[in-house]
């Protein structure tokens, strides 16, 4: 089975991206700290009413939370998937679309290596034993079980991404720019299937009012909601 839970409850992470101090891309009088909150709050709403999985929130509240706390959130928590939700900029003030990444392949060789340099920060202070299956990143041999593990969730992550972009191309307001593999840390850092999503652009002076209204992050939220709660149904049931 997809996942890594110890239990039969299905758990996700919600990431608000960004937050206090960072408040990530500014533009036309808009923080994306204040979007991703409202986005990733609405979408927890949704999943609590339609759904029985069990949701752990990184921040739900204006906090500064580091990259690496929000990995270890997930790792601790025996998550079955991790989503994390972000606002794109771009310089280009015409750029405009939702896209979803997953954890690029580009880092496969690499991301053992790196692993291993940071597993005493990341993987080895907490929960070691029950996250890793008795999995030893400083032993070659066992490498290899983890490999494994990774190109399995990349799989799955490439499927959530898919269905929450499918979801998107629905919504007339924010067209679909596809699916995207990119090395990102804290994808990279997460040790179960994990998407990250750019629910439109900030930057963008039509998308940034549809990203800030009530609406507009109603229809984002389920969007990504739906995705979930779909993932949820396809690999464990109801």
């Amino acid at each position: 089975s997809i996942g890594y839970s110890q239990s039969d409850v299905f758990k996700v992470v919600l990431d608000a991206g960004h937050g206090g101090k960072d408040k990530g891309a500014c533009y036309h009088g808009k923080k994306e700290k204040d979007i991703t909150l409202a986005v990733t709050l609405k979408v927890g709403k949704i999943i609590e009413e339609n759904s029985n999985i069990d949701l752990i929130y990184t921040r739900k509240t204006d906090e500064f939370i580091e990259l690496r706390e929000r990995a270890k959130i997930a790792n601790q928590g025996n998550a079955n998937l991790f989503v994390s939700i972000h606002c794109n900029a771009n310089m280009n003030p015409n750029a405009n679309g939702s896209e979803t990444y997953v954890m690029g392949m580009s880092r496969a060789n690499m991301n053992f290596e790196v692993s291993k340099a940071e597993n005493s920060v990341i993987f080895l202070e907490d929960n070691y034993k029950a996250s890793y299956k008795g999995f030893d990143p400083n032993n070659p041999e066992t490498m290899i079980g983890l490999k494994i593990v990774q190109e399995n969730n990349l799989d799955s992550s490439i499927d959530l991404a898919t269905k929450v972009q499918n979801n998107f191309s629905i919504i007339n307001a924010i067209k679909s720019r596809g699916v995207k593999q990119e090395p990102l840390w804290v994808l990279d850092a997460s040790i179960m299937p994990g998407v990250l999503i750019e629910i439109g652009f900030i930057s963008n002076p039509t998308e940034v009012n549809i990203l800030n209204s009530e609406e507009g992050q109603n229809d984002i939220a389920k969007a990504i909601a739906d995705a979930i709660i779909s993932y949820k149904k396809e690999y464990f049931g109801n």
